[in-house]
């Protein structure tokens, strides 16, 4: 792994979910005198606690921590806004002369804080027409479209991320260009980041994901969407299609039971951690470790010092 070269280089520590992420985040942060990062799309939101497994007050250890419950569920989390207020919370730890410790694993937004990643403009015009396909034809229209003007987008993108497809056809018009051609090269991480990769056995992860979906709904996932619902999350164009959240919903409008949702939860997100793990294998900068590995935090130190 290569080594810090400064004291205050951020370390990203990215992977699957339920990997163990935001307990190496908090050691290495206790250890090097750091301030958390969030790079969990959903943990934007206020709120959306349980169902996303955010660390309460308490569990944070009294170490700060940025980008949490900055959204309401009724707002549009969108990679180039969390860019923006992402980097300048890195910069102002690294002035602090604190180690930023970036966690998390939603894909598009640790690249877009990682990486100098410029993103297409958006023309409202542009967007309105494929949110309405999206809202009149479901992702199933979009998705049609999408195959017609990028097949390789189309094949990329996961066939329930709706949002996602219309930002591809947006891309697409605007540019005339596929939708990757607007990614990042991969170079030098933004500010010489390390990154580190937490992974476990993939039988060992799916018992940790079974475990994790049915203490959600036992800790309150129900009742904690019931509450969003009343203060807007149905008409979040994000929030509500979070996983667990959409199972939720739409078990409140009689598309399947509790024990289905709850099924359908655990399924999602185990489809959603093979697809964080295809993405970050492909990433040749993240230094990988194993989440069960008794002396995790010692390795990494190790690791990230040059020992």
């Amino acid at each position: 792994m290569v080594a810090v070269t400064d004291v205050s280089t951020p370390i990203a520590i990215v992977g699957p979910t339920a990997t163990g992420k935001s307990d190496l985040g908090l050691d290495l942060a206790e250890r090097l005198g750091g301030e958390i990062v969030n790079v969990d799309a959903m943990q934007l939101y206020r709120g959306m606690d349980v169902g996303t497994a955010k660390l309460t007050v308490d569990e944070r250890r009294g170490i700060p921590h940025h980008q949490l419950d900055v959204l309401d569920v009724t707002e549009t989390a969108t990679v180039a806004r969390y860019q923006e207020s992402a980097v300048r919370d890195v910069e102002e730890i690294r002035a602090r002369g604190a180690v930023p410790i970036i966690v998390g694993g939603s894909m598009m937004y640790v690249q877009s804080l990682l990486d100098e990643w410029a993103f297409p403009a958006t023309d409202p015009q542009i967007r309105a027409h494929w949110e309405s396909v999206l809202a009149e034809g479901g992702v199933a229209a979009v998705r049609a479209e999408l195959e017609r003007a990028d097949p390789e987008a189309a094949a990329a993108i996961l066939p329930t991320d709706g949002r996602r497809m219309v930002r591809a056809l947006e891309v697409v018009q605007l540019t005339g260009k596929p939708f990757a051609a607007s990614a990042p090269t991969i170079g030098e991480p933004r500010w010489g980041t390390v990154i580190v990769g937490v992974d476990r056995d993939t039988e060992a992860l799916d018992a940790r994901i079974r475990l994790r979906t049915e203490l959600m709904f036992e800790r309150g996932l129900v009742d904690e969407v019931e509450q969003l619902v009343g203060r807007g999350l149905r008409e979040g164009v994000t929030a509500q299609r979070a996983i667990g959240y959409a199972q939720v919903i739409a078990m409140f409008d009689g598309e399947y039971d509790r024990a289905e949702a709850l099924e359908r939860t655990f399924i999602g997100t185990r489809r959603y951690v093979r697809r964080q793990r295809s993405w970050f294998r492909r990433d040749p900068r993240v230094h990988w470790v194993d989440g069960a590995e008794p002396a995790l935090l010692d390795g990494v130190l190790r690791r990230v010092e040059g020992d």
